[in-house]
């Protein structure tokens, strides 16, 4: 079958294709702390689709997703006044507000509803439990004492502008580690990947069909290669 392809090279970890799983590790402020914030800057973060806030909370620095409507040396609240923007438990939200950046359990600092234009509505309050519309209109309970964030979150319209020069593209997908451009397999060599020279290409084309299995007869063998064994080895 050839060498290993690029999608197995890409899982051995190397620095070339190494993702960076810790950067911009951000929360929703700290664990049960409440106070007044202020908003220092709105930063452009190259791997996330929405601009990131930098907050001071009690002479402590935090990052969140900025909303729409969102600007520098705004006022944030934590725990208190339901306002564009601040942070409360999901049980302090009214009924039919737009919310993004969920906690999945009280503290985790944020896990749902973080790409750029998107945000959920309250749609019920039950005991201990709150039920959110999510963008996918899937309706999920929480803990009501997991916090969010109102508003809806910053960049909507990201797709809407054509990208018209490839540097550009390159640049936003290094930023997020992604492997671009991709090569066709039919474009590469015939040891760089199954389909390499044009061997996985079909019948309709004029060429021969893809990689033959395990239990063709001999004559449907001839002219192309076959893995001599299938799955993991016991």
């Amino acid at each position: 079958m050839g060498k290993r392809i690029i999608i197995r090279a890409r899982g051995k970890g190397s620095l070339t294709y190494q993702a960076r799983k810790s950067a911009y590790r951000y929360r929703v402020g700290y664990p049960f702390e409440e106070g007044k914030g202020k908003v220092i800057a709105l930063i452009n973060s190259p791997c996330h689709s929405a601009p990131l806030a930098k907050i001071m909370l009690n002479k402590k620095i935090f990052y969140n997703l900025a909303c729409q409507g969102m600007f520098e040396g705004q006022e944030i609240e934590l725990g208190s006044n339901p306002q564009l923007g601040n942070i409360l438990k999901l049980k302090d939200i009214p009924l039919g507000s737009n919310i993004y950046n969920i906690e999945i359990r009280p503290g985790d600092g944020g896990k749902f509803i973080r790409t750029s234009g998107l945000s959920g509505v309250i749609s019920k309050k039950l005991p201990n439990q709150v039920g959110i519309i999510m963008p996918s209109k899937q309706e999920i309970l929480f803990n009501d004492n997991c916090r969010a964030t109102m508003g809806i979150t910053a960049g909507q319209g990201r797709l809407d502008k054509p990208i018209m020069k490839a540097g550009k593209k390159w640049h936003m997908m290094k930023a997020r580690n992604k492997l671009w451009p991709r090569t066709s397999a039919i474009k590469m060599n015939a040891v760089d990947h199954p389909f390499g020279c044009g061997r996985g290409k079909n019948l309709a084309h004029g060429t021969k069909g893809k990689i033959p299995k395990l239990n063709a007869p001999p004559g449907a063998k001839v002219g192309s290669l076959r893995p001599s064994r299938t799955g993991k080895r016991k």
